[in-house]
C-alpha cells in the first residue's frame, strides 16, 4: 500500500480483529487500529511509527476502504 525507506504499510485479507493495518520492516511488525491509530500489538521503532502515521492519518478513509474490501 505504501512504502517508506525501510518499512511498509500493508492491509491483508482474511485478517481478524478490529480494522487495522500493519507496519512491517526487516526487524519489526506491528498492527495499528485504523479508527484510533493506537498500536494494537507488536513492536516498531518510534521514528518509523511517527513516519508511518504521518502517511496513514490523511489516508484513513483509503485504509478503511481497503480493509472493508478485503475483509467485508
Amino acid at each position: 500500500m505504501f512504502r517508506g525507506s525501510r518499512w511498509k504499510i500493508a492491509v491483508y485479507g482474511r485478517d481478524h480483529g478490529v480494522p487495522h493495518f500493519h507496519i512491517e520492516g526487516p526487524d519489526f511488525r506491528c498492527s495499528v487500529s485504523i479508527a484510533s491509530f493506537d498500536l494494537i500489538v507488536g513492536t516498531v521503532p518510534a521514528a518509523v511509527l511517527a513516519e508511518a502515521l504521518d502517511w496513514a492519518r490523511p489516508h484513513q478513509a483509503l485504509l478503511m476502504q481497503t480493509w472493508q474490501e478485503l475483509n467485508g
